[in-house]
């Protein structure tokens, strides 16, 4: 069974940083595609950042030299480094594995709340 459980929301100033942290089970965890999605009450679910098995990253223009993206292999988990936090980067925020047969799963989710 693959599960993926992240931590690390909670609420904080603009200007101030966090870091999430997705720690995944049951899953050939080196060889799958990791990412960070957000979303909104009303609105679809958008990707912030991702790193692939070989460690490349891409990011949301939106969080671009804020965020960082980053994975331990050794320990199954994934981060999000976030810093500079803005109001707008409030929203729930979840973990997302593709493994290399194309199957996909989501997290829980945790919620980010950055008080203006």
């Amino acid at each position: 069974q693959v599960q993926l459980v992240e931590s690390g929301g909670g609420l904080v100033q603009a200007g101030g940083s966090l870091r999430l942290s997705c720690a995944t089970s049951g899953t050939r965890f080196s060889d799958n595609v990791m990412g960070w999605y957000r979303q909104v009450a009303g609105k679809q679910r958008e990707l912030v950042a991702g790193v692939t098995r070989g460690g490349s990253r891409n990011y949301a223009d939106s969080v671009k030299g804020r965020f960082t993206v980053s994975r331990d292999n050794a320990k199954n988990t994934v981060y999000l480094q976030m810093n500079s936090l803005k109001p707008e980067d409030t929203a729930v925020y979840y973990c997302n594995t593709k493994t290399h047969l194309g199957l996909e799963f989501w997290g829980q989710g945790t919620l980010v709340t950055v008080s203006s």
